[in-house]
């Protein structure tokens, strides 16, 4: 995993071999050298995980600092939060907090290899049946219409248009088996319920392939991101 430090995976593959016989440990030498992974290098990363498990289990809430990597490459601190944790997410190769933020009163999603400091306190958490819009608690179908990236704003739907039935394999890459297709005019028309937030971004990166077609407003957002791009890179 990239949020196991390059030391502790060194440890980890190590150990794997004390415990294993001759034949293995031949082999031990093929493992990619841990030093070229694209690692976190927060070691309070399990740490963190078994706080807010504690925390989501005692129905508790936590305070942390949330940090940001500079051009040093190293965290800094952001913001201290205040939060009533609800779930730890796995996704993309990156574990995610979802938690309400007391300050903001909204959900957010935050990387818990950007956590230091963390700590429970005494405070009951919010019921997350009093969080506007979980009336009915914690709905995975919609927390998996956060993706492709964790954004928190409501899930809208949205229709694209794809340049062909290969684009079904990343469609459910990212997004699972919750979406409709119909061909329309010779082309497959493509409909999900997510986040316009992480629409945005995801239609942008498959630009080449994926046209949004609704609601508007994206469909204008992206427009004004290519009309800039275009100024920007003009010769």
């Amino acid at each position: 995993s990239r949020h196991i430090t390059a030391k502790h995976s060194k440890e980890l593959i190590e150990k794997i071999a004390s415990l294993s016989n001759k034949y293995f440990k031949s082999h031990i030498k093929n493992v990619y050298s841990v030093n070229d992974w694209n690692k976190s290098e927060n070691v309070a990363l399990f740490y963190n995980i078994e706080i807010i498990d504690e925390a989501i289990t005692k129905k508790c809430k936590i305070q942390f600092d949330y940090n940001k990597y500079g051009i040093d490459k190293k965290l800094h601190r952001a913001k201290w939060h205040i939060v009533s944790p609800y779930q730890m997410i796995l996704h993309n190769q990156r574990y995610f907090l979802m938690a309400y933020q007391e300050k903001w009163r909204h959900v957010n999603y935050y990387r818990l290899d950007r956590i230091t400091n963390i700590a429970l306190i005494g405070d009951v958490a919010t019921d997350i049946r009093t969080v506007d819009g979980f009336q009915n608690g914690l709905d995975y179908k919609r927390l998996s219409s956060s993706l492709p990236y964790m954004f928190s704003d409501e899930p809208k739907t949205i229709s694209f248009s794809i340049d062909g039935e290969w684009m079904i394999d990343q469609i459910i890459d990212w997004f699972g088996f919750d979406f409709k297709t119909e061909n329309k005019d010779g082309k497959i028309i493509v409909t999900v319920k997510a986040s316009p937030s992480a629409m945005e971004y995801w239609a942008m990166q498959y630009l080449n392939n994926v046209e949004i077609l609704s609601p508007t407003s994206l469909r204008e957002q992206i427009a004004t991101n290519l009309h800039s791009a275009v100024n920007k890179y003009s010769i």
